[in-house]
């Protein structure tokens, strides 16, 4: 058997919230350098490993900064359902702005 994990549900402590875009960037910047390795045990040239290490390299990059704002979406989305909405039809107060008939009044008609 193993040891119970130190932050187990059985402590009543919460584990820390991992950053899974850091993970998903930590493993391609380890592909990044692998692949390369690879492929000169392989036999391909040294500028084709450069080459591939490279654009390797800028798709990581690219990811990072899809994943990054992708995460920051979610975060605002979740914050404006975390948050009171205030719309046209949702406003607090006694309703003395809602349209309708106003019977009765000082008005007179003619």
């Amino acid at each position: 058997m193993s040891a119970p994990h130190p932050a187990s549900e059985a402590d009543g402590a919460a584990a820390p919230r991992r950053d899974t875009v850091t993970d998903v960037v930590r493993w391609a910047a380890f592909s990044c350098l692998l692949v390369p390795v690879v492929l000169l045990a392989c036999g391909t040239t040294l500028a084709g490993a450069a080459g591939t290490a490279l654009g390797l390299a800028a798709v990581t990059a690219a990811c990072r900064v899809l994943l990054r704002q992708s995460e920051r979406g979610a975060a605002r989305l979740a914050a404006e359902d975390r948050a009171p909405h205030r719309g046209r039809r949702h406003r607090t107060g006694t309703g003395s702005h809602r349209g309708g008939r106003h019977t009765g009044g000082e008005t007179p008609v003619d």
